[in-house]
């Protein structure tokens, strides 16, 4: 079984910065693409940023040149520095993996955290 654990949210006050952080566990051999999603109340959920495993990076719009998403492998874990944030960035973040491969050779598809909430105050 793959779980997430995520942290980092929390409230913060404009043109301020948080970190997410969001740890993949169990005897995982590799994981393709992680990401970062967000949704506010009566909104589907969008797209924030992804990471490959090769390092390729894809954003929204409006996180362009204020979010960066990295990742660290050898934890299996994938990171949001968010900088310069903005009331409009509130919402319930949701970590997500793509594909895992476990050491059995077992693999799991789609697998979400519980989202944790990221409160900007103007």
């Amino acid at each position: 079984q793959v779980q997430l654990v995520e942290s980092g949210g929390g409230l913060v006050q404009a043109g301020g910065s948080l970190r997410l952080s969001c740890a993949a566990s169990g005897s995982i051999f590799s994981i393709n693409s992680m990401g970062w999603y967000r949704q506010v109340p009566g909104k589907q959920r969008e797209l924030v940023a992804t990471i490959a495993s090769g390092g390729s990076t894809d954003y929204a719009d409006s996180v362009k040149g204020r979010f960066s998403i990295s990742r660290d492998n050898a934890k299996n874990t994938v990171y949001l520095q968010m900088n310069s944030l903005k009331p409009e960035d509130t919402g319930v973040y949701y970590c997500n993996v793509d594909r895992v491969r476990m050491r059995s050779s077992l693999y799991y598809f789609n697998i979400w955290g519980p989202g944790t909430q990221v409160t900007v105050s103007s």
